[in-house]
């Protein structure tokens, strides 16, 4: 089996990846660490070369994960880890947490008590409380109200309580209300850890900054940042833009596998949705959405082609589309070309993709598929 197939490939730059580490540190306080989101495969971006980089050469300590498979994957890479696991894990599967010394996200009495029931061994656990996402987590009136419902759950035996944290759901966004929405986010976390402090309880952790919020409003208090979206170099919101020297980690490249002219008149692709109307050259595109190229992209989508954009034509078929190079005379089948990534002067960005179809930058690297290698560089 050779290493990848020419047919469709991603590009990760590991290089890149280390110059985004290094912008983000510099925009935490000295006593913010990174904590490294890597789940959903680290984005797109592929888990393994990703956290070893990650581990190894950019001194990261901290990772969060989204469930137990992920979290045990990543303890195999990086052994001296802290790991948090943000999202569900059966209490049935509590031992192997504590088998792996992995942190678990808790976000209830009720489910902290069967975390401890399932094992023998002490389950270590940060407390969400939920201060606007309406998601998971302790959500009470007040801070003094959540503070003591921690406390009581600190009180478990068989749990280590480390932490708090939340999760802001518009750190985003630049309008007024959503800049106060996030404030009162904000105060209501720290309040709650002063609360718990007055309890007599200091837990080491306190964090509060997702990607957003690390670029935006960065706070000392906050112990950890969790960098997600800006490790790979994404807006958390297209319509604002990211620190300096933060820059896309991936490229999605494909190649050409043939180019015809037909005349005016021709339908293209599935549902006869495209037809020629003028004579052109139009050109195979060895992706399709089975590599995570969406099919919204019909019709819409650019590819780079020699440096040139060039317009899909035609509805997104499961393992290939097609191109209008009319104006490219020289594209010929073999040329690699470019649906993420820079060729010559131009470049299209995932966020760019996104803003085509109606998502998130998040889902379009997210959803580039498994079977699409992931190829690393310095």
């Amino acid at each position: 089996m050779k290493p990848y197939l020419k047919r469709a490939w991603a590009e990760v730059s590991l290089r890149q990846l280390r110059k985004n580490i290094a912008v983000i540190r510099g925009l935490c306080d000295p006593a913010t660490e990174i904590m490294a989101v890597v789940k959903a495969d680290a984005y797109g971006h592929g888990y393994d070369r990703v956290c070893e980089c990650l581990a190894h050469e950019c001194g990261i300590k901290y990772f969060a994960v989204s469930n137990l498979d992920e979290a045990i994957a990543v303890r195999k890479l990086c052994p001296g880890a802290e790991i948090l696991i943000l999202g569900y894990t059966p209490p049935e599967y509590a031992h192997e947490i504590s088998e792996n010394n992995i942190i678990q996200g808790v976000v209830s009495m009720e489910y902290a008590e069967a975390l401890c029931k399932n094992s023998p061994d002490k389950v270590r656990c940060h407390i969400k409380i939920d201060t606007g996402m309406g998601r998971i987590g302790l959500r009470y009136a007040s801070p003094a109200e959540c503070a003591a419902e921690a406390a009581r759950i600190c009180g478990i035996e068989g749990l280590s309580a480390e932490g708090i944290y939340t999760h802001f759901a518009v750190a985003d966004s630049d309008d007024p209300d959503n800049i106060e929405y996030t404030d009162r986010q904000e105060k209501f976390i720290t309040d709650t850890y002063d609360e718990l402090v007055k309890l007599g309880i200091k837990l080491p952790h306190m964090h509060f900054m997702n990607s957003a919020a690390t670029c935006y409003r960065n706070n000392s208090r906050s112990t950890l940042a969790r960098a997600g979206i800006i490790i790979y170099g994404l807006h958390p919101d297209i319509s604002l833009d990211i620190p300096e020297g933060l820059e896309p980690v991936m490229e999605l490249k494909a190649v050409i596998s043939q180019v015809k002219t037909v005349p005016a008149g021709v339908c293209i692709s599935y549902g006869r949705t495209f037809t020629t109307d003028r004579e052109m050259r139009i050109a195979t595109v060895t992706i399709g959405y089975a590599d995570g190229y969406s099919r919204l992209l019909s019709s819409k989508g650019e590819i780079l082609v020699r440096g040139k954009r060039c317009r899909i034509v035609g509805r997104v078929c499961m393992d290939q589309l097609m191109i209008d190079v009319t104006d490219v005379p020289e594209a010929a089948s073999g040329d690699i070309v470019t649906l993420i990534g820079r060729d010559g002067d131009d470049r299209i960005t995932a966020d760019e993709l996104a803003s085509v179809y109606g998502t998130i930058g998040y889902e379009v690297v997210c959803g580039i598929s498994k079977r699409v290698p992931r190829i690393y560089f310095d």
